[in-house]
């Protein structure tokens, strides 16, 4: 029996029924072109003209598919949160001995080191907004991805970086200050050129969510509590006094590198401090393995959206309609269906490596999230 949801209304503002979390497989041509780049064989402009084409052809794809919100894919990134990091004043690119460690494999050993105190006067990636705002149209909503301000603070603290780090910032408060004082120049950058819709991209509270990790960073002699109340104090500086028409949400994940991940657990843990403190718009959250555990948490939610992530961008197999819909049925039990939206768990590519499946069954997972939205919420 085909499940039937009653009273549903359609949304005109970000989130929407149907949505994405942002990035996108990088097409071949793109990948090429940073190949021949970085081997001296194009020029950077070279590299830009191609990026913009790639760019033209994936909004022109979303908007066919009906999405109403649109990405760049993050076409002119190697990562998803670093290459957002090292555009920041006071903030540069360093290679180290070990990645960052998923289930299955260890990634590419890249990350930030501080040369100074941190600011953003003018950030790179205000200017690849606006190339996607002058061709996304009036039609849809060009929206732009950034790491949310926890998870630079958490790569600044992570490792060797932490001692750097401490060279420079003697206390936490003065370096989330500063941190959240680079965010606010930069998301007035944004809204300057056009953007009303940014969304924060978060790791940091997966990682709370996992019992294993949380454990030890208590064996450490670190309370997780105290850590998770200083994440959402960054996030939160960060957006305080924001433009009442930007709409700010903050997608949560487990980790997302070449199909594996890096974390497990329900949101019981962090869902009191998360849901209940942090001042974004809407979440989007990760539901699209048992690894995140039940709705329950979503209890906490305040008066926020929440964009359910059922359906996985980690493979390609399509979900089953009617066991989605059950969900989102179940889900409504602890917020009300005009509150949900549904998504992937995550993007494609959250670094340039992407997730294994095809670009075409990458769109076919898309196809079924807004086939399930139109038919739940009409």
């Amino acid at each position: 029996m085909s499940i039937t949801f009653k009273n549903t209304v359609k949304r005109s503002n970000p989130p929407f029924r149907a949505e994405i979390v942002g990035s996108f497989l990088r097409t071949q041509s793109t990948k090429d072109a940073r190949i021949k780049f970085q081997s001296g064989e194009i020029s950077e402009e070279d590299l830009h003209k191609t990026e913009d084409e790639e760019i033209r052809k994936l909004v022109e794809q979303q908007k066919k598919v009906g999405l109403k919100a649109v990405t760049d894919g993050e076409f002119r990134r190697s990562w998803w949160h670093l290459d957002f990091m090292w555009g920041l004043d006071g903030v540069k690119k360093r290679i180290i001995e070990k990645g960052y460690e998923f289930k299955d494999l260890e990634t590419r050993a890249e990350t930030v080191e501080l040369t100074g105190k941190i600011d953003s006067r003018r950030h790179p990636m205000v200017e690849h907004y606006k190339f996607l705002k002058s061709i996304a149209g009036d039609d849809v909503i060009a929206r732009q991805t950034i790491p949310a301000p926890a998870q630079f603070l958490a790569e600044l603290q992570r490792g060797d970086n932490k001692s750097i780090t401490e060279s420079i910032y003697k206390n936490v408060e003065d370096l989330v200050s500063d941190i959240a004082l680079a965010y606010r120049k930069v998301i007035k950058q944004f809204y300057s050129v056009g953007c009303r819709n940014i969304q924060f991209d978060d790791c940091t509270w997966g990682m709370l969510c996992d019992t294993t990790y949380w454990e030890a960073r208590q064996q450490q002699g670190i309370d997780v509590n105290e850590v998770a109340k200083l994440y959402a104090l960054v996030n939160n500086e960060a957006i305080k006094d924001h433009p009442k028409d930007m709409i700010i949400t903050m997608h949560v994940c487990r980790g997302n590198y070449n199909s594996n991940w890096a974390s497990s657990g329900g949101y019981e843990p962090i869902a009191k401090v998360l849901f209940g403190t942090v001042n974004v718009d809407a979440f989007y959250l990760e539901y699209d393995t048992e690894r995140a555990g039940g709705f329950e948490p979503l209890r906490f939610i305040k008066d926020q959206m929440v964009v359910l992530g059922l359906i996985t961008s980690k493979n390609p197999k399509l979900e089953d309609k009617e066991v989605i819909k059950a969900r989102i049925k179940e889900a409504s039990k602890y917020v009300d269906i005009n509150k949900l939206c549904l998504s992937p768990q995550c993007g494609f590519a959250s670094t340039e490596e992407g997730n294994t499946l095809t670009e075409v069954e990458q769109w076919n997972k898309i196809c079924l999230v807004k086939e399930i939205a139109n038919e739940v919420w009409n």
